[in-house]
């Protein structure tokens, strides 16, 4: 018996549940992107770490810099409650996004992380803005 098969697999009815609450959680680089690319922006994607200035030198297309310390209520009443918002952070390393989706599940606003983040999205080849 190898490492793999050590612990079962989980039943399909299982695995579907499992994938199905990642995905509704998380979305990828790609999918993004792909979203921009094609004028199909159903959510705010937001920048949730660094200073304006970091910010400012490197982020995505279509973002807005939102860090998520300044994630509050009258913030966010700046869009409708039913708004899905991306957030994303400097990558794997951070956690700055998974700070942010609580505060905003918290906040009982629809969520996604981009898993990967700039890191993830460098790694696609992805173009970044400045300024």
């Amino acid at each position: 018996m190898s490492y793999v098969t050590d612990y079962p697999a989980a039943t399909a009815e299982n695995a579907a549940n499992h994938f199905l609450q990642r995905l509704s959680v998380e979305t990828d680089c790609d999918d993004v992107h792909t979203a921009f690319k094609e004028g199909d922006i159903d959510f705010v994607l937001l920048h949730v770490v660094g200073s304006p200035e970091a910010f400012a030198r490197r982020h995505i297309p279509g973002a807005v810099h939102l860090r998520h310390r300044d994630i509050t209520v009258n913030r966010m009443a700046e869009w409708p409650p039913e708004t899905l918002f991306v957030v994303y952070c400097a990558g794997p390393h951070c956690n700055g996004a998974d700070r942010a989706a609580l505060k905003l599940a918290q906040l009982d606003r629809p969520v996604k992380i981009m898993i990967g983040g700039l890191t993830g999205w460098a790694d696609e080849g992805f173009a970044f803005n400045a300024g």
